[in-house]
């Protein structure tokens, strides 16, 4: 029997700046989704990285006095600096400058699509935002701007090659209405069929070389080095190339197609237009599915300087620890929007962390080592494979999963309460201790689901049923 793989792909961030709220949630559900399926003994790719030819990092570059190359160096390590502290356990970094994994690839797929017939030149004149580095229609913008990033659009003049996507709108409506691309929820999936059928245009492929970009940066369009390929074929191209496309034929047929792309909602039509119908040009299968989560808003609005609500996840980190903000994030509506104020945080560590699991560990493990309830060797032996439950996980419902662990921790609370048996050990001693062997063995079983969102913590609380020892106080109260 074949050895079961998953392969799954977070977007790759501009780095023009340290990574916001939004970054380090996309990129937990993420780990959250590799870490499950490395647990059921799937062999597991996780992939995220940077997306460094652009002119809005040479323009943040710029604003610092550095040069580009060397600015995305300090950026790229305040990035894995962020995963180091949330505990990503990621498989790969990849980075659009990287000449040796990425640039092949995307040249590879530049040629392959020219050999499909599906590229030409022509002049272009249109909307160019650079927050989004992309070209955007009229009525994008809301009252003359941006509405993502408040700012006024460029307008652009320039003679480019041009990919033939109004080519695919009838066969990329059909894979993913039957599902062959599926789009996760179906919200998303609606919306993204409702773009289509008002029929797709063709769309700018490159861009003319910038003379303030350095050499290795922008791979150059192959036959024509005054054109670099624009992001389409440059970024998107990355969850191909990381996996050896263009390099390394043994690896490519190993990982693609990807089973999963998180992305978030914003980024919607570039992942299940732009980026399956390149696939299609180039004779290549299309990922799995996309799962397309919300925005992290903070007070029903939208995180901005302005509004001064804005939520730092490495003072984050620093404040509640790594666990407890993987927990804030893991908890958050899987596809929709969710909400994040300091003041819900700390309520949430205390109720959820604090009084919930963390009391109800330390209350359970007191009463089971002084009355010497000790799990037998065959539960101890039970793995993560042996409770994953159902199929929220499976569906990418990551806070619906979430929410079933914390039901049953409240169950467990309620028990205890029921049965009372830290009194009834007196009267009723063997009653009581079956009731305590009971309940370690439904916390071995929170422990182990816990696994994938929480790994730090489930490790301490089954070393510590385990070993038949109390664990200190896994989340001190916040006053």
């Amino acid at each position: 029997m074949a050895e079961k793989r998953f392969y799954i792909t977070t977007p790759i961030f501009y780095p023009n700046a340290k990574l916001h709220m939004g970054h380090a949630y996309t990129t937990v559900i993420s780990d959250i989704l590799a870490r499950h399926h490395r647990l059921l003994g799937e062999k597991t790719h996780f992939l995220t990285g940077s997306d460094e030819n652009t002119q809005k990092m040479v323009d943040a570059a710029g604003k610092e006095g550095k040069e580009p190359l060397v600015f995305l160096d300090g950026i790229v390590e305040n990035f894995k600096t962020l995963y180091q502290n949330l505990d990503i356990s990621y498989d790969q970094f990849i980075r659009t400058t990287d000449q040796k994994i990425h640039w092949p690839g995307a040249v590879l797929l530049w040629e392959n699509i020219k050999a499909s017939g599906d590229l030409y030149e022509k002049e272009y004149e249109g909307l160019y935002c650079t927050g989004h580095e992309a070209f955007l229609t009229p009525k994008d913008f809301v009252d003359g701007k941006c509405p993502d990033h408040g700012t006024a659009p460029e307008m652009v003049r320039e003679k480019n090659y041009f990919f033939k996507l109004s080519k695919y709108t009838d066969i990329l409506k059909e894979k993913i209405e039957s599902d062959e691309l599926r789009i996760i929820p179906q919200t998303r999936k609606k919306e993204i069929l409702s773009f289509i059928s008002e029929g797709l245009e063709d769309i700018s492929f490159s861009r003319l070389r910038r003379k303030d970009w350095p050499s290795g940066l922008g791979i150059g369009v192959p036959g024509d080095d005054s054109q670099v390929m624009y992001v389409w074929c440059d970024a998107l191209s990355n969850y191909a190339t990381a996996v050896g496309y263009g390099r390394d034929e043994t690896m490519f047929k190993t990982w693609w197609p990807a089973d999963v792309h998180v992305i978030g909602k914003d980024i919607l039509r570039f992942h299940a237009a732009i980026w399956p119908a390149i696939l299609l040009s180039a004779g290549l299968p299309l990922p799995k599915s996309l799962l397309v989560h919300g925005f992290i808003t903070s007070g029903g609005k939208k995180m901005s300087k302005s509004l001064g609500n804005v939520i730092d996840p490495l003072k984050l980190i620093e404040e509640y620890g790594s666990e407890a903000v993987r927990y804030f994030l893991s908890k958050l509506s899987t596809f929709e929007d969710g909400d994040l104020t300091p003041e819900a945080i700390k309520e949430t560590y205390n109720a959820d962390l604090a009084n919930g699991l963390g009391n109800l560990v330390s209350r359970i493990m007191k009463m089971t080592t002084d009355h010497k309830v000790d799990l037998s060797p065959e539960q101890k032996a039970v793995s993560y494979q042996d409770v994953a439950v159902g199929n929220l996980l499976k569906n990418f419902n990551i806070a619906g999963e979430l929410s079933e662990i914390w039901t049953e921790i409240a169950s467990i609370d309620e028990k205890i309460q029921k049965d009372e048996p830290f009194k009834t050990i007196k009267t009723e001693p063997e009653r009581a201790r079956k009731d305590l062997y009971a309940i370690l063995e439904r916390l071995f079983n929170v422990a182990l689901r816990l696994e994938p969102y929480m790994p730090e913590t489930s490790k301490r609380i089954i070393e510590a049923i385990k070993t038949n020892k109390k664990p200190e106080n896994l989340f001190p109260r916040k006053d």
